[in-house]
């Protein structure tokens, strides 16, 4: 917005993006924020052609004590044995930026925050204000975690321990709906079904059912189903996206639910 453009991640999809803003020439800044640094957010780098023009201004962001950190995570993918050339190739100005201290960053007329979210290492979910709309952004979550690891063993609880773990999984669903309360879009991890799921319980992902009724509890408006599992072909997405609203409907919400989809757009106006 403003000429000022934010990527989320960073895969394979940032490589025709690059390509495209290399056949204009107004914009030469951008802002790429990480969710975290597994290969399928980050391997699009090497191949991101405006890092290696000079006149291009490039910051990153993501999970890391220092920006420091950050750079050091963005760089080891390319170094040796793993890519030829290393970050040092990159000829763009390149800026790692420093987390703040209230978790809060502003870039243009863009703002964000951020916080850890359930997935194997340190990853981020993003809270994103832009033209009077709240965008959440978060790629790799798995929606009641707690809750249904407890319910796995439940039964094996006294009492007391119950009483616990009741009050424990309150607080965490309580803390899963803060996160994305009242958003207008939800961008959210919605890998699996029902049984893949079960086969891969703590794997980091959701499932889509989950994350349907999370985003009904939570009051967003408008949920972009996302992360995919790679073995689902579009039958199988058509067949989730078609579940997805029957949920919605026995619900009686107004929730509206898309498949997110390459070279999808939405229009924030």
């Amino acid at each position: 917005m403003d000429d000022h453009v934010i990527l989320c991640d960073a895969g394979s999809g940032i490589i025709p993006f690059g390509n495209e803003m290399m056949k204009q020439s107004k914009i030469r800044e951008l802002m790429i924020i990480l969710t975290h640094y597994h290969w399928d957010h980050i391997c699009g780098l090497p191949f991101f052609v405006p890092a290696f023009i000079p006149d291009w201004n490039i910051s990153f962001f993501g999970p890391g004590q220092s920006g420091k950190d950050i750079e050091e995570f963005v760089s080891a993918q390319m170094r040796a044995p793993f890519f030829p050339v290393g970050t040092e190739t990159w000829l763009a100005n390149v800026n790692y930026v420093e987390p703040p201290d209230n978790h809060k960053i502003t870039y243009g007329p863009i703002s964000f925050t951020y916080q850890s979210v359930h997935h194997p290492g340190t990853t981020f979910g993003y809270r994103i204000k832009v033209n009077g709309k709240t965008i959440l952004y978060i790629s790799d979550n798995e929606c009641l975690y707690l809750n249904k690891a407890i319910r796995q063993k439940y039964g094996q609880l006294s009492r007391e321990e119950q009483d616990l773990y009741d009050a424990m999984q309150r607080e965490e669903y309580d803390s899963e709906l803060a996160l994305i309360q009242g958003a207008d879009i939800l961008i959210h991890d919605a890998q699996y079904t029902k049984e893949d799921y079960h086969k891969k319980r703590g794997w980091g992902h959701s499932c889509y059912i989950d994350t349907v009724n999370t985003a009904i509890d939570a009051g967003v408006k408008e949920l972009y189903l996302y992360h995919h599992d790679p073995n689902y072909n579009d039958k199988a997405m058509e067949k989730i996206g078609e579940h997805a609203k029957s949920i919605i409907e026995d619900r009686s919400s107004d929730l509206r639910c898309y498949i997110a989809r390459e070279g999808m757009k939405v229009d924030l106006s």
